[in-house]
This record gives C-alpha cells, sequence and structure tokens, in this order.
C-alpha cells in the first residue's frame, strides 16, 4: 500500500468519484444496555486500485486543503440516501453523516442536502447531521445558522468529538445540538476512575440537565462499556462491537440483528433550559417560580448541605415569614433533629444510589425573628439532578403537612375513644384507606365475623365472605368508588351475614387539605326497630339505583296509586326525594303528552297502566321498556325497568336509566 500525496488525491479525485473508489463503510452504534442496535455512522473510504487502502486521515485534509471535500461530501449523503432507500422499512436505522464547516462557508448546502434526500424519498428522521467541535473554530455565527437550518427540515443534530477541543462548554452554550458524542479520550491512559472518568461523568450529567441525548464513540473495551453505563450513558460506538464495515456487511447486519430506537435523556420541568435556569430574568425562572410546586435545589456532599435556589412557592410553603435570603443563609440540616435528621439524610442518599425520586416526611423546628419558632411536618420528594465526584445536586419539591398530620392524630384520638364505646355497644367499626383499599377492622370484627386484622381489596373479600350478601355486592362496590371519588357520607340499612340481619352502615370521609379522601370510617349498627327496617327499605333501593346508573326512581303502592319520585342532582351520586303524588298512573300519562317523544308515546301509555303491570309482573319478576325521552325538545333514549319489591308485592320499583350518557 502507498500512501497518495496530496497531489496525488487531487489528480485522481475525479476518476475515484467515478470510479466508486471512494465509498461508505458503516460503523454500528448499540445500546450498551440491551445490546440492541440503535444507529450508525457514515465513514468515507477510498479503497485505490493501485495504491490500495488510504488512511482518512490523509486524503481528508487534502481534500479540505483543495476544496473538494464539499463534492466529496455531497457523494457521501448520496450513497447513505441510496443505501436507505434500497433497505425495507423494517430494517432502517437512523445514520449519521458528517458536514464540515467547509461544507457550509460557500454553498446552499442544506438545500443541496434535502434536493438528494427528496429524490431517494427517504424519511428525515433516518438521516443525522455530524458537525465536529472544530468545525465551529472561529465561526460559530455559520454553525449556528446552519444547525437551526437543518432543525427546520427536520434533521437531529450530533456534535462529533465532544470534549477534544479547549473550548467545549463554550461551543455547548452557543450551539444547540441534540446530541453530544463524547470523545473517550477523557479515559486515556488513566481508566475510568481518574479525573477523566470524572469529567465525563459530570458531562453525561449536564447533558441530561440540558436535555440532550450522549453516544459515546471510541469504545475498545467492556469495561469502558459498562462504566459508561453506570453514569448514564448508554449508547456505544466502536471497537468492543464493530469495526467499520462495507454497505453489503451492514445490510446484512440490518436484516439479522433487532434494532430500537434511541430514547430521550431524563428530563427536568417541561420548558425548563438548564443554561438559563439561573438567569433571574430568564423565561426558565419564571416556570420555575410559578409553574412548580414548592421546590429547592441544593447540594449535597459528605453529609453537609447548601441551598443553592428555592422559590416563591417555597418560602411561602415553609411560612413564618421567611425570607428568600434567610433561607439560602441557612443549613436546612439544623433545622431536624437527630431523628429527623437520619430520616431525611438516609432518604437524599437513597436518591443519590438509585438515580430515581425518594421521598420522606420529617419534622422541622423553623425559627424567625418575628413569629418565634414552629414545628412544622414537611414532605419532601427528591431527585438527583446532577453529579460530580462526591457532590451531588438535588432538587426537592416539598409540601407542608403540619395540618394533615394534627389532624391525623386527632382523628387516631377519636377514633380509639369511639372504639371503645364500640365495643360496649352494639357496633362494628373499621377503618378503610382508599389509596391502599385496606381495611382495618375492629375487635368485634375480628372475633365475631372472622376478620384478620389487616383485610387488603377490600370490599372483596367481606363479599366473598358473604357478609355482604351477592344482592347488594354491586351497590357496596359503588359506595367504595363514590368515597374514592369524594363522598363525604354513605348511609343505608343492609341485611348482612347469611342470616340477612339488617343494619344501619354508615361512612364518613375524612380529607387532605387539598381535598383529596384519605380515609372512610365505617360502622354498622344492629336494626332493632321494626318500623326503622321498614322505613329503610325504600333508601336502600336508592342506594341500589345509584349502585346501577339509573337517574330516576319510582317508588309506587299499587294498592292506592301513592308514589314518591325520586331524581339524581348534576353529579349522579345523590337521589333525592323531588316530589310526592297520590294518583301515579295519571300523573304519568299526562307527562307523557310533554316529556316522551311522539312515537314513543302510545308504548309508554300502554306501559303505565295499573292492569297492565299487574298482569305482566305476575308472570316476570321484570318489565323492561326502552323508550326516547325529551329534554329542552331534543330526544335522548332510556331504559326504563319495573320491577315488584321482593319483601312486599304491593310496592313497585320503576328506575329509569339514560343510556345516552352512558354511551358518551
Amino acid at each position: 500500500m502507498k500512501r497518495l500525496t496530496e497531489m496525488e488525491v487531487v489528480r485522481y479525485f475525479e476518476q475515484a468519484i467515478h470510479d466508486r473508489q471512494i465509498c461508505v463503510h458503516y460503523q454500528p452504534q448499540y445500546n450498551h444496555s440491551t445490546g440492541r442496535l440503535v444507529g450508525a455512522e457514515a465513514l468515507m473510504r477510498w479503497n485505490h486500485p493501485e495504491y490500495g487502502p488510504q488512511s482518512p486521515a490523509d486524503f481528508i485534509p487534502a481534500m479540505e486543503k483543495y476544496e473538494l471535500i464539499y463534492r466529496a461530501d455531497l457523494y457521501v449523503f448520496k450513497e447513505i440516501c441510496r443505501f436507505q432507500s434500497n433497505c425495507p422499512s423494517a430494517d432502517r436505522i437512523p445514520i449519521s453523516f458528517n458536514v464540515s464547516r467547509h461544507d457550509l462557508l460557500e454553498h446552499d448546502y442544506v438545500d443541496e442536502l434535502e434536493a438528494i434526500r427528496k429524490e431517494y424519498n427517504v424519511p428525515v428522521q433516518y438521516l443525522r447531521v455530524e458537525i465536529t467541535e472544530s468545525s465551529a473554530d472561529g465561526g460559530f455565527d455559520l454553525v449556528a445558522t446552519a444547525i437551526n437550518r437543518f432543525h427546520e427540515a427536520g434533521y437531529i443534530v450530533e456534535m462529533d468529538d465532544f470534549g477534544s477541543g479547549y473550548s467545549s462548554l463554550g461551543i455547548l452554550k452557543s450551539l444547540p445540538v441534540d446530541v453530544l458524542k463524547l470523545d473517550l479520550s477523557f479515559l486515556s491512559g488513566e481508566g475510568s476512575g481518574g479525573q477523566g472518568g470524572i469529567i465525563l461523568n459530570s458531562v453525561i450529567q449536564m447533558a441530561k440537565w440540558l436535555e440532550t441525548q450522549t453516544i459515546a464513540e471510541g469504545v475498545e473495551t467492556v469495561e469502558q462499556a459498562d462504566f459508561l453505563k453506570s453514569v448514564g450513558c448508554n449508547y456505544v460506538q466502536g471497537y468492543l462491537y464493530s469495526k467499520p464495515i462495507p454497505e453489503e456487511e451492514m445490510s446484512r447486519l440490518l436484516s439479522t440483528v433487532d434494532s430500537e430506537k434511541t430514547e430521550p435523556m431524563l428530563k427536568f420541568v417541561r420548558g425548563l433550559k438548564a443554561k438559563r435556569f439561573w438567569d433571574p430574568d430568564s423565561m426558565e425562572t419564571f416556570f420555575f417560580n410559578s409553574f412548580t410546586g414548592p421546590a429547592a435545589v441544593f447540594s449535597y456532599e459528605d453529609g453537609d448541605m447548601e441551598m443553592l435556589r428555592v422559590n416563591e412557592k417555597y418560602v411561602r410553603e415553609l411560612g413564618m415569614n421567611l425570607t428568600e435570603t434567610e433561607i439560602l443563609a441557612a443549613n436546612p440540616l439544623d433545622t431536624l433533629n437527630p431523628a429527623n435528621r437520619k430520616i431525611y439524610l438516609a432518604t437524599v442518599k437513597k436518591a443519590i444510589a438509585s438515580g430515581e425520586e425518594e421521598s420522606c416526611e420529617t419534622w422541622r423546628s423553623i425559627h424567625s425573628g418575628c413569629c418565634g419558632e414552629e414545628k412544622i411536618c414537611i414532605r419532601s420528594h427528591i431527585r438527583v439532578i446532577g453529579k460530580a465526584e462526591n457532590q451531588a445536586i438535588i432538587y426537592a419539591g416539598i409540601h407542608n403537612v403540619t395540618c394533615e398530620k394534627r389532624q391525623f392524630e386527632e382523628l387516631a384520638e377519636s377514633e380509639r375513644r369511639f372504639r371503645f364505646a364500640s365495643e360496649q355497644a352494639n357496633i362494628y367499626a373499621w377503618e378503610y384507606t382508599v389509596d391502599t383499599k385496606e381495611m382495618r377492622p375492629c375487635f368485634r370484627c375480628i372475633r365475631d365475623l372472622g376478620f384478620p386484622h389487616l383485610v387488603r381489596n377490600y370490599p372483596e373479600p367481606a363479599i366473598k365472605a358473604g357478609i355482604i350478601p351477592p344482592d347488594y355486592a354491586d351497590m357496596y362496590r359503588d359506595w367504595h368508588k363514590q368515597i374514592a371519588a369524594g363522598a363525604k357520607k354513605l348511609e343505608a340499612i343492609i341485611p348482612m351475614t347469611v342470616g340477612r340481619v339488617p343494619f344501619h352502615v354508615r361512612y364518613t370521609t375524612v380529607f387532605d387539605e387539598t381535598g383529596k379522601p384519605l380515609k372512610a370510617y365505617g360502622s354498622a349498627t344492629m336494626v332493632n326497630d321494626e318500623k326503622l327496617w321498614n322505613d329503610c327499605r325504600v333508601y336502600t333501593h336508592i342506594a341500589h339505583a345509584l349502585a346501577r346508573g339509573y337517574t330516576d326512581l319510582y317508588y309506587v303502592n299499587m294498592d292506592t296509586d301513592e308514589y314518591i319520585e325520586y331524581h339524581t342532582d348534576d353529579t349522579h351520586c345523590v337521589l333525592s326525594e323531588a316530589k310526592r303524588g297520590t294518583e301515579f298512573f295519571r300523573d304519568r300519562r299526562r307527562d307523557a303528552e310533554q316529556n316522551v317523544y311522539p312515537e314513543d308515546r302510545a308504548a309508554y301509555v300502554t306501559a303505565m297502566d295499573r292492569p297492565f303491570l299487574m298482569e305482566t309482573l305476575r308472570e316476570n319478576k321484570l318489565f323492561k321498556l326502552t323508550y326516547r325521552k325529551l329534554k329542552g325538545g331534543a330526544p335522548f333514549y332510556v331504559l326504563m325497568h319495573i320491577s315488584r319489591m321482593e319483601d312486599d308485592d304491593r310496592f313497585l320499583v320503576i328506575a329509569v336509566k339514560d343510556i345516552d350518557a352512558m354511551m358518551n
């Protein structure tokens, strides 16, 4: 093999393009966590028929010097597009192509690339632009303009060889790239445990803060790839997985291995830009102060904390008329007693170790000059947003839950007294936790009904055990859905256990200061008064109607024609008495003239006839009718169910359900 001189590169260039001596090799990129293919980089190669393969380090500088690189790069891009157009759609992966500063100087380069891409009909998501860090030397405006043009056309832009130059951070600040390709010269000669590893770790964490992906190139050992994965860079390129390979070999690889899309890096807050986060006049600061909850950013190192930033909501959440200056000047650990400090530091360390959000509740003693000292309980949600050696940068969202905690203490004391009293009376009591669906029964529930000390997935175990009869099961399940939706109180007479002993069952819900339901306290009192049991049967039917989604309910005495009419409110959670009357069937026939669709009136009037219903319900337990009602002149479908009461066949229960509302 002979190395071409600069003049020979110039002399043979045209022939090399024509004879395809200049070709494209592809170096695959992999997700080291999954082993799947995620992309590839296109690399220019020159195989001279007489002098053999030429080193890119030799011929590319010569092409740049004699202004041939522009044509060479266009030729390479055309070859990539031809290759992508020949690939089956299922096999395509993003391929990166290099753009030099020379390409951008005197040419409409983006427009020319777009013309080629459209000629081969290649979707833009399968082509990625690589701009080297050195290409920005002395020409920030030129490169920044080109990047914006590429973004407008839909391309992802990568910064190649990041970290190899002397002004990397300045370039990153000025150029809006989407991906950093990390130069592993950071680890040269010292492994991952030295200063280079620390710098690389910091760059990767910074990239996450900036919502920028990272790919490490030049990865040659498993140890390097494992280290990169451990600090959050899963995407690698290098001889560990594959050297650059010819087009034919790349085609075979695509058809035989699994691929996957690259995923975005960790995002902090949607719309928040880190490079402007510390600017007090920036939109990002406005978002931090206005659209996130109470939050602080602090540094942590070897058990010490230093406040870096708090938003206005954080100041208000702590209360005590503290100022932002006072909060930033104080060490937050000084507000914690030894036990609470231990809890808080353990949570911080857990967040650092896991990389996930961790939460804790701690009591703090807050002192201010005007308000004195106050104990408050703070719920903290902690997440690591940056690391550098032993230091971690922490984002902490907080919530002052002092009122909630004191309310629980009062409830616990009230519950203790209530349980004591219930043991002396004919009452069963229990506590239901809304989020976990856990029920904690009283001693009598455990002793008489066989409940364990903790019942999970309540109320299903009570239904399965027969404590709640099958015909009341749906109603009782719906109660717990209503509690979760915010119902304050529920009550009904329910026949419980296989003996169907009537109990007056009540629920009272307790909410936190935001209005979210936390717990419901239930009780069941045996009904010894027969009159009360009889009077409450209608309310049990009301509860059944709500559970099944009915909006109207009629309770009719067939002997006297007397009736009670019930309607739901706008929430469909409360069914309340709307009217009482003495001539049910006459009133319903009159009602049909105004509230029933004309084509359905005959069927409705036929159904609202005492002899017809008595005969029909003698043969069948249930009569159904679907018809259209009118509301504001517009028809809507309803379903009417008519049945006798099981324990007293003198009474009819007529329930109406809005079918259209259920469909919507």
